[in-house]
């Protein structure tokens, strides 16, 4: 686990993870995030239209309490989706046994679920876990990190990102601000979350601030970073990003700040990437740049094009500089074009000029720049000023093999 310091921990929740028995591995599954008192709540979904019981439970809470959140409750190795009446049983019962030993609302507890779909989900198991998880809950780094590893699946590595800053609220007090991020995602993931293996996202801060204003800041960073971003194309059923506010600095943060707004957009948009970097089965991970679209919206349309193209896709995997595929993914996009203004290049290397071969193309050197484990296509369409930055990964054998075999 990655080395983190209790200072950049925000103040005002605990943490902590066990074993429930919903892996078969016998690996941790089921863990906590608890806040001293009720937070201020703001969260996103998917908008895929087949949706796990625990975001309706979710829904319905948040609406309940009017943003507040007193519980996290997560389980991996099970997705409680399509299971039914059982499902929101299952979810329910897991709200009712975290209010019982945490002495709050079953309203106030938020599940989360990620896993194998159309298994149902025993949630007997998370209520008989939950007195012993409550007795050793800590808000150490440490505890922080037992959730991070928890509500792993098929991930290979742990995600988190950390930031502060100094924040003065509209009374003049000045106090130190912390956000936190923790979140799993390796599969199935071209999250689009609507007012948006699974993405789920946890970020905590210690600011004091209400869950309008909480869920204008969540909404905006989720723009520039989670909608951002795509392994297989595949929006999955459970993705949920939850943004929860302590209030435990007593800083103070109303609307339109700038800088909390640029600090939490800075964690999203880590973890954003982290999630990409761990892809299943990924070798290289894609920035694409696209700028001179004739609208943000044909930017992203361009981007989301070639980003869930299996040619270009095999094509990176095998770093083979095939810019046509590019081409065409670009011209089927939807996106506003005039193919004989074109422009493409890899990082610095002219590719595509005008719609044709650049009379500087080098196919050994494309090659070779394809063969880093990280590397950056720019792409301008000269139709206007639109633009975005979208990031995505190959598609390989290994992604194959792990799906193929994933429920089995």
């Amino acid at each position: 686990m990655s080395d983190v310091s209790l200072f950049l921990i925000p103040r005002g929740f605990r943490f902590g993870a066990t074993i429930a028995g919903i892996k078969a591995s016998g690996r941790p599954d089921f863990s906590l995030i608890v806040a001293d008192t009720p937070a201020s709540a703001a969260a996103a979904f998917t908008a895929n239209r087949v949706i796990a019981a625990p975001l309706t439970i979710d829904k319905e809470n948040l609406r309940a309490t009017g943003g507040k959140v007193r519980v996290v409750a997560i389980n991996a190795g099970n997705a409680n989706c399509a299971a039914g009446q059982a499902g929101l049983h299952a979810a329910q019962a897991t709200c009712a046994a975290a209010a019982e030993v945490f002495g709050c609302k079953p309203e106030e507890v938020f599940p989360s679920s990620t896993g194998v779909i159309g298994v149902p989900l025993p949630a007997e198991k998370l209520s008989a876990a939950m007195p012993g998880l409550a007795a050793r809950i800590s808000s150490e780094s440490d505890h922080f990190l037992e959730v991070a590893h928890a509500i792993l699946t098929t991930d290979l590595v742990e995600k988190t990102a950390f930031a502060r800053f100094e924040a003065q609220d509209a009374a003049g007090k000045t106090g130190e601000v912390r956000i936190a991020a923790l979140g799993k995602g390796s599969g199935m993931i071209h999250p689009q979350l609507a007012p948006h293996a699974t993405m789920l996202v946890y970020i905590l801060t210690d600011a004091a601030i209400e869950p309008a204003d909480l869920n204008d800041y969540l909404r905006a960073a989720i723009e520039k970073s989670f909608n951002r971003i795509s392994v297989d194309g595949d929006t999955s059923t459970n993705d949920t990003v939850l943004l929860l506010a302590s209030g435990a600095s007593g800083v103070s943060i109303g609307a339109h700040d700038a800088s909390f707004q640029a600090t939490l957009t800075q964690v999203c948009t880590s973890l954003a990437r982290q999630i990409v970097a761990d892809g299943e089965g990924v070798s290289h991970v894609v920035e694409l740049r696209i700028t001179g679209a004739a609208s943000d919206a044909d930017a992203l349309r361009v981007a989301k094009a070639i980003a869930h193209s299996p040619l270009v896709k095999t094509a990176w995997a095998g770093c083979d500089p095939n810019w046509g595929r590019l081409a065409a993914a670009i011209g089927y996009s939807g996106a506003e074009i005039d193919p004989a203004r074109i422009d493409i290049s890899f990082g610095t290397l002219p590719i595509c000029r005008d719609g044709g071969r650049a009379p500087g193309y080098d196919e050994t050197a494309a090659h070779a720049y394809l063969g880093q484990k990280e590397f950056s296509i720019s792409i301008e369409l000269h139709q206007g000023n639109g633009s975005c930055v979208f990031w995505t990964t190959d598609l390989t054998a290994e992604y194959i093999r792990i799906n193929a075999d994933y429920s089995t």
